[in-house]
């Protein structure tokens, strides 16, 4: 999951009944693993993730004003007035925007510079439902919000944007579960629980797979879609890195080590910018 981090309507509109439900689901989930005496939860690492998760809230409502400007600065100067009264409308809008998401995931993985607020998300070493509120609290820093400008220079209202994301993230939140099974037929269309699980995986053979995000039909287009390897089990958290707890050390590891490199790069700007905004390097890339 990317957190566009954009205004405050990005936050469902369900608002307190939303949070009801995700709370609820989420002490369901803990409380059936211990009744079933799985181990899907550490203690800790779940509390991090909450900690992490009220930071982000707090962060992304201060910066909302600012990081809206730029989208409706480019709506006052759209190419065209697009009308998105028909229920058709709003689905290919839908699917335009899954599109544009895809694209910003996958780039999340390969430039570093982005990668330095979604490795956050991929710091849990546990994939359940708390694992899907933690959420980089830089965004906003890292330009993430910029992806979605040109669609609304093309015509498409800022609320609307905001809209089919939150509804995006908001379908990502339930997929992040060892217990969900497989979708039968859907799994062709769908990101499904065990399309996402392996996104989150470590192993080699899992890495930059499956960025979809409530659609897997692009990663099946353009080469990133895979299916978990038989008989390999899933290892979860940052490749090369050991776990930590301090949810400080979490948002801001990986903008320390990139600065920390940049700073001592010896080759001139050429290495510096590659060190920005090329991949993530050996040891610092997740799935």
């Amino acid at each position: 999951m990317v957190d566009p981090s954009l205004i405050p309507a990005a936050r469902t509109t369900l608002g307190p009944l939303f949070l009801a439900i995700v709370v609820g689901l989420m002490a369901l989930e803990y409380t059936g693993s211990r009744f079933a005496r799985v181990d899907t939860h550490d203690i800790d690492e779940t509390a991090a993730s909450f900690v992490i998760a009220f930071g982000h809230q707090i962060i992304r409502t201060m910066e909302a004003a600012v990081v809206s400007v730029p989208l409706f600065l480019a709506y006052n100067h759209r190419l065209f007035d697009i009308d998105l009264a028909s229920p058709l409308a709003w689905i290919a809008f839908f699917v335009i925007v899954e599109f544009v998401y895809y694209w910003h995931h996958r780039a999340s993985h390969q430039v570093r510079w982005l990668w330095a607020t979604h490795a956050v998300h991929h710091s849990s070493t546990r994939i359940n439902l708390t694992a899907g509120i933690r959420l980089g609290w830089t965004a906003g820093l890292s330009g993430h919000y910029l992806i979605y400008v040109p669609l609304a220079l093309i015509g498409f209202h800022p609320i609307a944007i905001v809209i089919a994301l939150s509804l995006n993230l908001g379908y990502q939140f339930f997929i992040h579960s060892e217990w969900l099974p497989r979708l039968g037929f859907l799994e062709w269309i769908l990101n499904s629980p065990s399309h996402h699980r392996l996104h989150h995986a470590c192993n080699e053979t899992c890495l930059d797979k499956n960025f979809g995000g409530t659609l897997i039909v692009f990663d099946r287009l353009f080469g990133t879609f895979t299916e978990q390897p038989a008989k390999e089990t899933l290892c979860y958290g940052l490749a090369g890195q050991a776990r930590t707890l301090n949810p400080f050390k979490i948002v801001f590891g990986e903008w320390l080590a990139m600065f920390a490199e940049f700073r001592a790069a010896k080759s001139g700007w050429k290495q510096r910018l590659s060190i920005l905004f090329g991949p993530p390097g050996a040891g610092q890339h997740s799935s």
